[in-house]
């Protein structure tokens, strides 16, 4: 005699459920006006005797073996065989097979956590989503096929059950199958108000065979944690949590934090910074903190985390003041050009004859760049002035600064001519800027000469920071001993040929008139001889001569001395390495009139080398103070912005005609 699990369908231990007569009557109903010759079978299924039209657990037929979750009653503990599920034959079906909807999102599903807990014997936590199988109901009186709850009808991904243990039993339930789903489809509208999905397109292909137990680590969810397991607290304690910001110790551990029983799970998903595995951290090496080892702080992998391409983008401008007190409303024009889509990694700004105030020009630097930029270093030698600013995240992989000053002039109290060094490495790459303030005068070229010669041999550096490349370095050239160097500032050098000569050119042809005006430069000239800046290089001019302006005016000097336009203020570099330079821009502002000199800046690429770890290290220093005072002048400006606009849209007057 075949078992009452035949017909209660697949269970792993029978419930018990009552019989809900509020479920059955829509069914009879139905059925009763739309099927026909069933009235006499539905009669005794409500409340009736069992009859010989409406089977009990011994008349119903013997379902076939591969009918799956076939589990008997007397044995709920019994190990089932591996089953290969059918979709259904009929694809007329898919409208009541999505009615099970409610169920399958019912359904919950085991986590890492319980997997482990179940190879070990122990049950689930409450806090985890786990398998739960439908539970059919009770088994009541009425025809086979005819289901009374969502949970009985198949699903997409189950076979359908054939309690008539043949085919034909099967498509004598189809009708009844279809009223009885119309029936709950009706009722479920009624009751929710809104429509049912329909099921998703069955597969064509049988699916594979799979056990009970249809979890896997596709179903993990190994970022959750079971808060209310019973213990949890203890647990925690246990867990190996990776260091985060959010895991300090007065924090509650993140949501995100990866569970302990999920070792895959350990790699981060919400933080920049890569895991370090155990067997690095016991490794050992005579090569580490080398130039070849892999964990050096300036090493080849520090390097390419944060650079691929191996270059750091940097900004030089250079600008001759004139002393004047009075500083632009901004900045944006020189230190962020609309040619520029992003901002530079690095910037190095000098002046000369620089406004008395020095730490408000930084302070405008500052409040210019942002949160993002922090001041490395700034140094001064009497009218000379250089600031340089890093991105923050940047500052760990900068040597100490070293400065030096050269005075040219023949009174050294008088510092007003003269040059400014300031050097550093970064990474593995060592820089030198210098900016200068050569000898004034349109016929003194040899004294600007003599400048250049005592400013590469007084430079006293490096200091501490050691020479990358000794070999290649000349003691009497600080140019040499660097593996960059940029030189900028007010060289001086003018436009021979007089003020007739060179208006008559800007007249004719304007910006076009450029390479007119650079056959008259006399720094082309003297660099083409060899006589200055050897080996350096300068970008192509496509600019108009940034001295000498009238003040808060586009016109050239209109005073008594009628001065010559020249290129006086100048950017050039030098590398050590053939392309490791690359200019991509070299222009002027010609939009900051506060002095008579017009500001001239370049972007670079610059290649950066992997260092050694022998460096003396600027260990993350900045001018905090500075820091601070710039960003609270951006949220003083920002607060003055808003209840400007607040006010502007508060006096708007609207008229009605």
């Amino acid at each position: 005699m075949p078992s009452k699990s035949a017909c209660l369908g697949r269970s792993e231990v029978t419930p018990q459920q009552p019989t809900a007569h509020s479920h059955l009557e829509p069914e009879c109903r139905m059925l009763k006006g739309q099927l026909p010759n069933t009235d006499k079978d539905l009669a005794s299924c409500p409340g009736s005797p069992p009859t010989d039209n409406c089977p009990g657990p011994e008349k119903s037929p013997v379902v076939p073996l591969d009918i799956p979750a076939k589990i008997s009653n007397e044995d709920p503990q019994a190990k089932t065989k591996p089953f290969t599920p059918k979709p259904p034959t009929k694809p007329r079906l898919e409208r009541a097979l999505s009615l099970d909807e409610k169920g399958w999102r019912r359904r919950r599903f085991r986590n890492s956590q319980e997997d482990l807990n179940s190879q070990n014997g122990a049950g689930p936590s409450r806090g985890s989503l786990q398998d739960e199988v439908p539970k059919p109901p009770a088994h009541t009186c009425f025809p086979p096929c005819l289901s009374t709850s969502l949970q009985e009808i198949p699903t997409s991904h189950r076979a359908p059950r054939n309690t008539g243990g043949s085919p034909s039993s099967w498509g004598n339930c189809v009708s009844g199958m279809i009223g009885t789903s119309l029936d709950l489809l009706h009722g479920e509208r009624a009751s929710a108000g809104s429509s049912p999905r329909l099921a998703s397109r069955l597969p064509s292909l049988p699916l594979p065979a799979m056990d009970w137990n249809v979890a896997s680590d596709c179903l993990r969810t190994a970022n959750k944690v079971d808060a209310d397991h019973a213990d949890y607290k203890l647990r925690l304690q246990t867990r190996l949590f990776r260091a985060h910001s959010s895991l300090g110790p007065g924090r509650p551990p993140s949501p995100l934090a990866c569970d302990s029983c999920s070792l895959r799970s350990a790699k981060s998903s919400f933080s920049l910074l890569a895991p370090i595995r155990t067997k690095d951290v016991r490794s050992r090496s005579y090569l580490e903190g080398s130039l070849l080892a892999s964990g050096a702080l300036m090493g080849a992998d520090e390097l390419a985390r944060y650079f691929p391409d191996r270059s750091v983008a940097l900004f030089v401008a250079t600008w001759n003041m004139q002393g004047q007190k009075e500083l632009p409303a901004s900045l944006d024009e020189l230190l962020l050009p609309a040619e520029a889509d992003y901002a530079q990694d690095l910037y190095v700004v000098g002046v000369q004859e620089g406004c008395s105030d020095r730490r408000e020009w930084e302070a405008r630097l500052q409040e210019t760049l942002g949160p993002h930029y922090v001041m490395l270093h700034s140094a001064a030698h009497g009218a000379l002035h250089i600031s340089v600013l890093i991105r923050r995240d940047l500052i760990w992989f900068c040597s100490e600064v070293e400065s030096s000053t050269v005075t040219t002039r023949i009174v050294s109290q008088i510092k007003t001519k003269g040059a400014l060094g300031i050097s550093f490495t970064f990474f593995g790459t060592s820089l030198l800027f210098i900016t200068s303030h050569f000898t004034s005068g349109d016929g003194k070229v040899n004294e600007r000469l003599l400048d250049y010669s005592k400013t590469i041999q007084g430079l006293a550096l490096p200091k501490n920071v050691p020479d990358t490349c000794p070999y290649r370095s000349d003691p009497a050239d600080v140019t040499t001993r660097f593996d960059g160097v940029f030189w900028f500032g007010d060289f001086n050098f003018r436009l021979s040929g007089g003020r007739v000569s060179v208006e008559a050119i800007l007249k004719q042809d304007g910006e076009a008139s450029v390479p007119a005006l650079l056959r008259l430069d006399q720094l082309s000239r003297e660099m083409e001889r060899g006589s200055i800046f050897r080996g350096f290089r300068e970008p192509d001019i496509c600019f108009l001569p940034s001295y000498k302006f009238d003040i808060g005016k586009d016109s050239y000097d209109t005073s008594s001395k009628q001065r010559t336009p020249s290129y006086t203020d100048r950017v050039v570099y030098r590398s050590r390495h053939k392309e490791d330079i690359c200019p991509l821009k070299y222009s002027s502002c010609p939009g900051i009139k506060t002095s008579d000199h017009r500001p001239v800046y370049g972007l670079f690429r610059v290649k950066v080398r992997p260092g050694r770890d022998n460096i003396p290290l600027a260990a993350g220093k900045f001018d905090r103070e500075l820091y601070l005072v710039g960003i609270k002048r951006r949220i003083s400006k920002e607060i003055q912005r808003q209840q400007a606009l607040k006010t502007q849209h508060s006096s708007a007057i609207c008229t009605v005609s």
